[in-house]
């Protein structure tokens, strides 16, 4: 839609001098004689709250939702694939009164006028609708309005916010005297497409209490929200609030994992509670400097239910699950998936496509990962088909497999789990032009390069690799897998599924083409990375093997290589891709208790060491030392495998939405017992066993219109709607 649409003769308006970090209050005056219901479509750019008759409306959203807003700030060389803004909308019947009425917005920063890609300066439109008696009548924002000082006087919302000492309560009331403010300016039009506001947007979660520690305030876990302070300082003094993830021995900030975030607020003498207003923080830990408190911590995120439901009698499995919904829910803003709430915040295509299997499956985020699909297409370059590392597009860093394939992954899994066929026909067309640009960025059938000038990474936050059986041990390597190897996979991979793909949709005249390229990419990392001699490829180092068994490369030894290593390591020395699929093809092959004790293992390199040092989210890397973040969810990815193998709910090859599924619990020898759910679009899947001396009870339940059978050991059976319960 385009803008006439949504806000009919408004224009866009902002102040007369302004730049990216200048936020102001606007006010516009409206008459109303009689109503039965009245809408508003509001934008303001970047971050903004809106207020009727001093009554914020969205007092808890960070709106609008991050987008390509528009062509002004292209990438180097590149002509992006779509622009748009997502419109909200609002039913404010219940704030309006007969007679006068007064809408006012404040702004700060956002996404719009985000410093790393600073779209333009800060603007608003609005329009209302008033209807009555089968008529509507429109008030529009325009140069009559007025604008005048905000109490956000900088912003850079991955940073910091500062706030001046004098609070503008009296500006959010018609009654407030506005008269020697300037009348708005209109500013440019925003030459993009308009959407309706279709997502989970931020939220006020819960409310967290606080505790001193030391010289710090603790609020019991790393989460993404904001604290409430109260201020005692006398007029003109200085409050700053410092945040980190993590605490030092002698009770101060560990400004290691401060991540440079931090709000100021100058008092205005009177004693009252403040907030940062347009941004989140990523933390823990604050501190604060100057005569002020800490009441609480609000914890905000998108507002996207849990779906889901584990437990066993491991606390290391149980720990994993709640911790990967509560950082995935810690990157969860704005409108996309991100890779962490404080350093970048941005929706990086790697970190999202690696998660995505397993979001779906505890999660209700068909809706936000919907958003961020086409934000992936919007930011494909037209001229080369290249897909950028995050989506919306910040320029950063990245590789030409394990992120730019997000354009074929995140469709795939949205079509597998939710069963709308929409998100294949829709994508197929990108998903061939990525294909496409990985053919020109090949050498001798390998994947050897990206776009020219930026990254061009393979497997990332590689640990250190460990060599049981030589006693040798690198130390503080990144990634030694060779990244054309890595990228040449997941160009396979993608091209498997495009070949599925292409079969759902009608388009089976492209699958031999598919089928040709996989040949030719499969015969090339064989020729180049495989040992015939002891069946590895590249020493199988940081899982190099787990990456060619998945293609089904190698020989007999291949595998054997695999599990003989890492029954003898014991713990991970993988990557965030290499892990996932370590643990997938492990199951897949039957080797469960192996991947279950990968999972479980007390090593340094593995999810327990993080759950024994009080860890509350995922770290960027094993080594916690190293981590910049204290707040990934990357390495969450082999939650999917708690539903599809611990629990057994697998869905069938041809099927989508789970309409055909069957429950194979695996390595039930190692837990008295396992308890889950899951949602599907039919209804909720739940299975459940315990061990009874040598028998084993199973209980599981089947939603209607969903075709299940039941495997373990020697045992099959047809399952029934409802609940299934017997013994074996």
């Amino acid at each position: 839609m385009n803008q006439d649409f949504y806000f009919k003769n408004a224009k866009w308006v902002g102040a007369k001098e302004r730049d990216a970090d200048t936020f102001s209050i606007l006010r516009g005056r409206f008459y109303v004689e009689m109503y039965e219901r009245v809408t508003l479509n509001v934008l303001g750019l970047g971050f903004f709250k809106c207020y009727i008759n001093g009554i914020c409306i969205n007092p808890d959203t960070f709106l609008p939702l991050s987008s390509e807003y528009e062509a002004s700030c292209e990438p180097k060389d590149e002509v992006l694939t779509g622009h748009r803004v997502y419109v909200p909308q609002f039913d404010i019947t219940n704030y309006v009164k007969v007679g006068n009425n007064v809408i006012v917005m404040q702004y700060g920063g956002g996404w719009y006028t985000h410093h790393a890609r600073t779209f333009g300066k800060p603007k608003a439109i609005y329009c209302i609708d008033v209807a009555c008696g089968g008529k509507t009548e429109s008030f529009v924002s325009d140069e009559k309005c007025k604008i005048g000082p905000g109490s956000v006087t900088a912003c850079r919302f991955v940073r910091f916010e500062e706030r001046g000492a004098t609070e503008r309560e009296a500006a959010l009331s018609y009654d407030f005297d506005d008269s020697n403010w300037e009348n708005a300016v209109i500013t440019e039009r925003l030459e993009t497409e308009y959407c309706v506001t279709d997502c989970p947007v931020d939220t006020y979660i819960e409310t967290l209490p606080v505790k001193k520690v030391g010289n710090c305030y603790d609020c019991g876990k790393n989460t993404t929200g904001v604290p409430v302070i109260r201020i005692n300082a006398e007029k003109g003094e200085t409050i700053t609030v410092r945040f980190s993830e993590e605490i030092l021995p002698n009770g101060e900030l560990d400004l290691t994992h401060q991540h440079s975030q931090r709000f100021i607020v100058v008092s205005d003498g009177t004693r009252r509670e403040v907030q940062p207003e347009f941004t989140w923080f990523g933390f823990r830990y604050f501190d604060i400097e100057g005569d002020a408190e800490a009441v609480c911590v609000k914890v905000i995120h998108s507002d996207v239910p849990v779906t889901s439901h584990f437990e066993c009698d491991n606390e290391t499995l149980n720990w994993i699950y709640k911790t990967f919904i509560h950082t995935m829910l810690c990157n969860l803003h704005s409108g996309h998936p991100s890779d962490c709430p404080h350093l970048e915040r941005r929706g990086y295509t790697g970190d999202g496509q690696l998660t995505a299997h397993a979001v779906f499956s505890v999660l209700d985020a068909e809706k936000i990962y919907k958003k961020w699909v086409q934000d992936i297409c919007d930011g494909q370059d037209l001229k080369s088909g290249h897909i950028q590392y995050t989506a919306p597009y910040i320029r950063s860093g990245g590789g030409p497999g394990g992120w730019g394939c997000a354009m074929v992954e995140v469709p795939y899994q949205l079509y597998k789990h939710f069963g709308n066929i929409e998100y294949l026909g829709k994508y197929y067309g990108n998903m061939r032009r990525y294909i496409d640009y990985l053919e020109a960025h090949s050498e001798f059938g390998l994947v050897t390069s990206d776009k020219e000038g930026e990254w061009c990474l393979g497997d990332w936050c590689g640990p250190n690799i460990l060599y049981p059986d030589r006693d040798i041990t690198f130390h503080n390597q990144q990634v030694m897998l060779p990244a054309p190897m890595v990228n040449t996979y997941f160009m396979v991979k993608s091209l498997q599924q495009m070949c599925e793909i292409a079969k759902w949709i009608g388009k089976e005249e492209d699958i031999s083409e598919y089928e040709e390229k996989i040949a030719l990419r499969k015969r090339a990392i064989t020729a180049a990375y495989f040992n015939t001699f002891d069946g590895n490829f590249v020493m199988n180092v940081q899982g190099a093997n787990a990456y060619a068994v998945d293609l089904g490369l190698g020989n007999e030894k291949t595998y054997e290589n695999v599990v003989d290593y890492y029954t003898k390591l014991g713990c991970f020395d993988t990557g965030i891709f290499a892990t996932d699929i370590l643990v997938r093809i492990l199951f897949e092959h039957g080797n469960a208790e192996l991947a279950v004790d990968l999972l479980m293992n007390n090593g340094a390199q593995g999810y327990e060491h993080w759950r024994q040092i009080g860890a509350t989210t995922f770290h960027e890397y094993w080594d916690s030392n190293r981590s910049r973040s204290h707040n990934h969810p990357m390495f969450g990815a082999p939650v999917a495998y708690f539903f599809e193998y611990l629990l057994g709910i697998k869905q069938d090859k041809e099927s989508a939405g789970y309409h055909s599924v069957t429950i194979a619990p695996m390595a039930v020898s190692k837990f008295r017992y396992m308890k889950g759910s899951m949602r599907v679009p039919k209804g909720e899947i739940a299975v459940a066993y315990e061990k009874v001396g040598e028998k084993v009870k199973f209980d599981i339940v089947i939603p209607a219109n969903v075709c299940a059978k039941f495997q373990y050991l020697e045992q099959e059976l047809e399952l029934k709607e409802g609940r299934n319960t017997f013994v074996i």
